[in-house]
């Protein structure tokens, strides 16, 4: 198969530098462009993320000759990539124009930002949840006039170590009508340099601007229902939530406490369920699709991030602790990568299965 010649928007921050890792010897795509601001602009990529490179391998070697171009300048990348993952670091409103601005130019764009997860005709996908989500794309090419390009988002990452369980407990034909939660969230969930050491060392933020409305949100838009074009929310859950700063360096845990609308399976059923869960990805065998997508470990003291953020190369997600609930009916905790599932490597599945399902390239 010929690789898609892709792209990433803010190739030189933290989330970038994960795409460009994640995305060396992808059997579908090749980094072809790397774009970031216009104080990297002209250097290789080498030289741009020189004294600032925070992942453990080495730069790639095929992408660290690459000259870096200015994020800004859509035509740069016009005839030198396909496809483009955006990671850019700048406020919400610019990311917005400038997603728009390429998708406009004929660009796919495959978002980790949040300017766009509320954007009525824009995907925002979990692709072993939502993957029939991407039925907005036509709608959003009609409406806009655009051929090519497209906008399709990841969301938030905290969100990603629960709702696939809560998914598979629904589909298996039990609705649940409540969820109280509360993330320990990791410190690159902040990106670099995050808090400052004198803050976190020996301390729990109890804080983290905005993180908790999206975490009440954007679950209920990922779980409803594509009706004429639009996303129809899930109107039975609700979902409360406490979002907490830790001193783990990855890997986002979720304490996650559910009450169902109606029928109430056994922990036995629900681990049944969660122990059979496939979808979309693995049908597909997407590269990058954990197999299983859940992992449920029996040990009393699992899951742990230092132990298990790094399963299935970070892309599954791990629960245990599934125990009865004395104000809910039950109770359990999730664990996932949040730089790698909750990051560039959920955006780079959700573009295997754009890919999959004919959207990158299609007039």
């Amino acid at each position: 198969m010929e690789r898609l010649k892709v792209g990433v928007l803010g190739a030189t921050g933290m989330v970038g530098q994960n795409y460009i890792c994640l995305l060396d010897n992808h059997p579908w795509f090749e980094v072809a462009y790397v774009a970031a601001s216009p104080r990297s602009a002209g250097k290789s990529y080498r030289e741009a993320v020189q004294g600032r490179w925070l992942m453990p391998q080495p730069i790639p070697s095929a992408v660290e000759a690459l000259t870096v171009e200015d994020a800004n300048k859509v035509d740069a990348a016009q005839g030198r990539c396909e496809l483009l993952f955006s990671a850019v670091e700048v406020d919400k409103g610019t990311v917005g124009a400038l997603e728009e601005a390429y998708a406009e130019a004929g660009f796919p764009v495959v978002s980790n930002n949040s300017a766009h997860r509320a954007t009525p005709d824009v995907p925002m996908m979990i692709p072993e949840v939502n993957w029939r989500h991407s039925e907005l794309i036509p709608v959003q090419r009609k409406e806009r006039g655009w051929q090519r390009g497209l906008i399709a988002v990841k969301p938030n990452c905290s969100i990603q170590s629960y709702v696939a369980p809560l998914f598979a407990l629904k589909e298996a034909g039990y609705p649940i009508a409540s969820v109280v939660v509360t993330t320990l969230q990791a410190v690159s969930g902040a990106g670099f340099p995050g808090p400052a050491s004198l803050q976190l060392i020996d301390n729990v933020i109890p804080f983290i601007g905005g993180e908790e409305e999206k975490s009440e949100q954007e679950p209920l838009r990922i779980l409803g229902d594509c009706v004429e074009g639009r996303v129809r929310p899930e109107s039975v859950l609700k979902i409360s939530a406490h979002c907490n700063r830790v001193p783990v360096i990855d890997g986002h845990l979720a304490c996650v406490s559910l009450t169902f609308a109606d029928r109430r399976p056994s922990l036995e059923e629900i681990l049944d369920i969660w122990r059979a869960f496939t979808s979309e990805p693995q049908r597909l065998k997407l590269p990058s699709a954990p197999v299983p997508p859940l992992v449920y470990l029996e040990e009393v003291d699992r899951p742990q991030p230092r132990l298990d953020r790094d399963r299935d190369r970070g892309m599954a997600v791990t629960l245990g602790r599934l125990r009865p609930c004395h104000v809910g009916h039950v109770r359990f905790v999730g664990l996932s990568h949040n730089t790698i599932r909750g990051a560039a490597g959920g955006a780079i599945l959700m573009a295997e299965l754009l890919k999959a399902q004919g959207y990158l390239g299609a007039a």
